[in-house]
């Protein structure tokens, strides 16, 4: 009796599970893709960062001053604002490139979709930072030192500096209090073309990456309103204590779903510098 009951059990469950397989139309389900998210918890780093450098190099980022592990910091950072369903503007990714000198153009506002570099231009940092390199960082008020780490763009407004747009910052400790700190984008006289043509440093910022007045609004309404802002430097406090960079999780542009999030290109080599 006790084996019938146990031969019983069996087919029930089996039949209860493709019951539950099939839909109302008569068609079985795809428990692949209805499970993929079990099934891929984690990205293969190796393959992410072959992903990585796909785009970077069709961005052609290596002739613009960008490291290949700037980027890919600032790309795995984008993905996971990405998969938290925090941007609003998932095509776009702006990298301030603070291990940069301040003569060079190290703002990339990039679009990761279509593999367009929409902005390459110069960026101040913040007073208390570091005279021409970035060296020093915070998170409080009055510090006049700029914050590192990921951001989203918000809303823009008019205030002293003009036109201006606000940050929310994504890493608690690290750069959460950008909002309260008014750390904003906002066009600047000190921050200028011709400065860089003389190989002169840009002038510096109570914290906020301020760019030239003539481009702050193009940049301003490219980028506001929930897209993802990375200031980088190899700072080993920040690099330790991110809880984003440190993340393990699925990368949504390697999820088949999200695929068309993605660049489509190939990898393209790395261009010859005499």
């Amino acid at each position: 009796m006790k084996r019938v009951m146990i031969i019983a059990a069996v087919c029930l469950s089996a039949f209860t599970s493709i019951a539950f397989s099939y839909t109302n139309k008569g068609k079985f389900t795809d428990d692949k893709k209805k499970f993929a998210s079990l099934l891929n918890e984690k990205t293969d780093m190796a393959a992410a960062q072959r992903m990585s450098d796909s785009v970077y190099y069709q961005l052609n980022l290596d002739s613009l001053g960008l490291s290949q592990q700037a980027f890919f910091e600032a790309y795995k950072g984008y993905q996971f604002l990405l998969e938290k369903n925090k941007l609003k503007k998932p095509e776009l990714l702006t990298i301030c490139d603070f291990s940069q000198s301040s003569t060079h153009k190290r703002l990339y506002v990039l679009n990761v979709k279509t593999g367009e570099v929409l902005f390459n231009t110069y960026v101040a940092h913040g007073r208390n930072s570091g005279a021409e390199f970035a060296t020093s960082f915070s998170n409080l008020n009055s510090s006049h030192k700029s914050s590192l780490g990921f951001m989203v763009t918000a809303e823009t407004y008019s205030g002293k500096a003009g036109y201006s747009m606000r940050f929310d910052g994504q890493e608690a400790g690290i750069n959460s209090n950008v909002r309260m700190r008014d750390v904003v984008m906002h066009g600047s006289t000190y921050v200028n073309a011709d400065r860089g043509d003389d190989g002169q440093s840009m002038g510096r910022s109570y914290g906020c990456p301020a760019v030239s007045y003539t481009e702050h609004k193009a940049i301003i309404n490219e980028i506001k309103d929930g897209s993802c802002f990375f200031i980088y430097h190899p700072d080993g406090y920040y690099h330790r204590s991110s809880k984003i960079l440190n993340a393990d999780f699925a990368w949504p542009s390697m999820q088949p779903a999200l695929a068309e999030n993605a660049p489509v290109s190939a990898p393209v080599a790395p261009a010859t510098r005499s």
